[in-house]
Parts: structure tokens; sequence; C-alpha cells
């Protein structure tokens, strides 16, 4: 059988392929294999095995008698000569071949010949080559550790239809070895991030994700209901508030890795639930978290390889510290070609972009012309300081100037990256925010939380704080353009008509 790969995507689950594994199923089990395998205790990785065989010398026919090992994996392809099978195996780590000879491996061999691409297997076997220098795990003994009842996608053809690498994503990450190394280096990342916060004497802590009362950002929330109390609660769109609030009790240096929920749009920048870094220091300011930025995003670097430097979308970018630091008014002025302190000229500019402003407060019309005009020309990793104090409910502001506000967004490929302040600690002017908010005068976030304020009252030390969205420094360190690539399972819109069709023409056998 050899279909076009797109032909299976709707196949119906009686599919041929599907019924010829089922019977390949019930021979395993007359042969007294179970297809669902066991237990299977010290295995190598693929990586350990080359690199011991790289010291070993391998050369062709050569076979190290006393080198063994025990490798397991997915079938990714399969050659039958007679008495011989080799094998591709695929783990975590990378690909690896199998010789299985029908006199080395004795009655296990008939269960071999009931392989399907697809299926998990392991041996133990002794480390050597072929005639062509093919480096070969060569069985002494086999094992069936998972029988597939679904055709893996088609060699030749790949899984490509982003859209069902999407919700399946555990075919993705199995048939396409990049996609698994991009989340191998979103967890490095995020290794490197937890160390460099450690080292600097950061306390990682968990706050609520189910709120009575959402805030520390402008979003609508996710809201649900607890039967119990009768309580009408919120997935949170950001920690802050409670982070702060330890602030308050004495933690000096805090970090949460959270999910944060906003019921918002979905695009290649957005994704309903996504991760973000936040961390609030005691005795710190804006400055602070320039450098904590630029130590974490170096660290990170540093941890998965290859220099400073790093592609994104064709474009050069380069993260060697200290990154250039530019005022938010000085970039509006140059690329809107307007003051900031001119609400009438920059309504004018926000005609000329097709912004809707009516009703919006002047800082919120500047913020929009902002993000038109200038976000998209910020490539270089950089920060943006200085905002105006009124999109700010949270920052404190510029002692020579209550119209500035100390905060800092770090910017990479025309992204926002993080988000910074020098924390308002003041109680009296936070609730004078915000009632502002209530008022409708802005519409940053319009949530008065009497508990948070009442923290303040107590007392939280002067601090810098920090945002990093983590999915986003993903996508721009492995090169990934949209953040459903850097997301295990993003949301998708549910699929039409079955979602358990096979994916693609298995091609059971290669040719030898």
């Amino acid at each position: 059988m050899n279909r076009d790969a797109n032909d299976e995507i709707n196949a119906p689950m009686t599919d041929s392929y599907r019924a010829e594994r089922l019977e390949k199923l019930t021979k395993l089990r007359e042969l007294g294999v179970d297809p669902f395998g066991w237990r299977y205790p010290d295995v190598e990785s693929v990586t350990s095995v080359r690199a011991r065989a790289e010291k070993l010398g391998v050369a062709p026919e050569k076979i190290f008698d006393d080198e063994t090992t025990r490798v397991a994996g997915r079938v990714m392809l399969q050659r039958v000569f007679g008495s011989l099978i080799f094998l591709t195996i695929r783990d975590a780590t990378g690909d690896i071949q199998l010789g299985l000879s029908k006199k080395a491996i004795g009655p296990d061999f008939k269960a071999a010949k009931l392989l399907d691409l697809g299926d998990i297997v392991g041996v133990s076997g002794r480390i050597g080559a072929t005639k062509t220098g093919e480096l070969t795990v060569w069985a002494d003994d086999f094992t069936f550790l998972c029988k597939s009842l679904q055709p893996p996608p088609a060699k030749w053809h790949g899984f490509v239809d982003v859209d069902l690498r999407y919700r399946r994503r555990y075919v993705d990450l199995f048939a396409n070895p990049p996609v698994r190394k991009v989340f191998q280096a979103r967890s490095l990342i995020i290794e490197a991030i937890r160390r460099v916060l450690y080292e600097r004497g950061f306390m990682e802590v968990e706050t609520p994700v189910l709120q009575p009362q959402y805030g520390g950002a402008a979003a609508r929330p996710f809201t649900t209901h607890h039967n119990t109390l009768d309580l009408e609660l919120f997935l949170r769109i950001s920690p802050e508030l409670y982070l702060k609030r330890l602030l308050v009790g004495g933690l000096e240096r805090v970090f949460e890795i959270s999910r944060n929920f906003r019921n918002e749009g979905i695009s290649t920048k957005h994704n309903p639930e996504f991760t973000m870094l936040e961390l609030y220091q005691a005795y710190a300011d804006y400055n602070d978290m320039m450098e904590i930025t630029e130590a974490m995003v170096t660290a990170a670097i540093e941890r998965l390889g290859g220099g400073s430097k790093r592609t994104f979308g064709g474009v050069e970018l380069d993260f060697t510290p200290p990154w250039p630091r530019h005022k938010y008014f000085d970039l509006l002025k140059e690329y809107a070609g307007v003051e900031a302190r001119d609400p009438a000229a920059l309504r004018s500019k926000a005609d000329q972009l097709g912004i809707d402003h009516a009703g919006k407060d002047d800082a919120v019309v500047i913020n929009d012309v902002f993000e038109h005009t200038v976000e998209k020309h910020l490539i270089q990793p950089c920060f943006v300081h200085d905002y105006p104090a009124a999109i700010c409910p949270l920052t404190r502001r510029d002692p020579n100037d209550d119209q500035i506000a100390l905060r800092f967004e770090a910017f990479a490929a025309g992204m926002e990256l993080g988000n910074a302040y020098t924390e308002l600690n003041d109680p009296l002017m936070q609730e004078e925010n915000f009632q502002r908010q209530l008022a409708g005068e802005d519409e940053t976030m319009a949530v008065r939380d009497d508990d948070f304020l009442l923290a303040l009252e107590y007392g939280m030390p002067p601090a810098g704080g920090l945002g990093v969205g983590i999915d986003r420094l993903v996508m721009v360190l492995t090169d990934s353009t949209s953040i459903r690539d850097v997301i295990l399972f993003p949301l998708q819109r549910p699929a039409a008509g079955s979602t358990q069709a096979p994916i693609a023409n298995p091609e059971e056998a290669a040719s030898p």
C-alpha cells in the first residue's frame, strides 16, 4: 500500500493499516509476547552510545564483544533481509541502527518479524558497525515494549500539516526531531533562569491561580465558579499583587514561573494560556531589573551553546550585554514624529494610522501610537524606559517628572520580552490610581484590590519588579516564529470530524 500522505489524514479508524496491526497484535499474544511490554531498566541513551562508539573508533564490520549496551526507542525505519532485520530506532536524544539476526535472538525473531513502524522496542547487544561502517547495535536479545496501533507519518511526506501537528503534538514530537529540540531547549532556558535567580538569593514561590479578584495587568480574565463557597473566581492574569504581598511579609527576593490566563485573542505572539517569570527584589529598582534580565538571557544562551548571536526569522540578533537603553518619548519622536506631550498631534497621528481613539485617555493613545510606529523597529535586544505614568498604575514615578513612570520593557525582534518597574509602595498613591481607573480615566485594569492596599499600609520596602514572557523568550532563542511552536499543547478550535483518524501512509517496510 502506498497512498499519498494527505489522503490518510482523514481516513477512518477502520483503515486497513490499523486492521493489519491488530492482527499482528493477536499473533504476538499467540507467541506468548506481551505487546505492551513491562519495565525495561538500565537503558542507555543513543547520544551516550554514539559517544562511546566514537571513542572506540568503530570501523566497518567491527564488533566490540566487550562493549555492550541496552537501548530502547521507537522504530522509524525497517529493512528485512530474510534472517536479518535492520531497524532504526529513535529515543529522546537521537537515532541509531539495530541489527537483529535470527541466529542471535533465536525464538524472539518471530516476534521481530511482526514489527511495524512506530512500535517501541528494546534490545541488549554489542556495539559495532555494518559493512558500510554504519554504527549498529547487534542485538543479543529483543523485547517488545509497545505495539503501535496507529501508523506514524510517512517517511517521505512527513508530518507537515501545521494544525494537525499542534493537535497531535505527541506525534509531532517523535516524527519531527527539530520540534523535540525546541522543547528540550525550552527546558534548558528555564533551568538556566532558575539557576541565576537561586545564585542571587531568590526564593521560588507559588501564588494562587484561582483568585477572588484579578489584577496586576491590563487583561480580560477567564471566570469560573466554586460551588461549595458559591464564589465567583478568576484565573489569574498575573501573580504580581500576591508576590508583592510577600515583600510586605519579609520575603525580600521572590520569583514565580507561573501559568497565566488572559481571555483575549490568539496570534503568533499570543496564546490565552502562557508562561511568565515574575520576580521582586526589595531595595532594588528598575535599573537592577535590567541587569538581572541581561544576566538571565545570557545564562540561557550559554546553556544552549552557540554564542550570544542568534538568528530569528533570518535576522541576526546580538544579545551581548549591556543592551542599548532608549527613552520611550525619544523613540516616539523619532519614529512617529510627534511629541508625547502634544495630545492634539498624537490624536492626529492616531487618525493617520487608523487607530480608534474616541473616549481614550491621552496616555492610552500615546501607547497605541507607540505600538504602531516604534515597536517594529526594535529588532536588536534593547530596553525602552520611562513610560507615560498614566498607563503604569503600579509603578513609581520619576521624582523629577510625575508624568513619567520608572518602567522599562525589554524588546527583541520587534517583540516585548519583558516588563519591569520601580515598584510603587505608597498606599495612598496606589489607592488614588485605583480610583482613577474605576472612574474610567484609563484602560489599564479597572480593579480595586482593597486587601492589596491594606498590605501596602503595613509597609512594602522599595523594590524592583520584573516579568519575562518565557514563551516569547524561547521563540527568539530557538528561531520559532509562532508562539504555538514553543507551547506543547496550544489552544485550538475543536477539530471538525473525528480526531482519531490515522495521519499518513506509514510505509510499513522500506526498500533495502
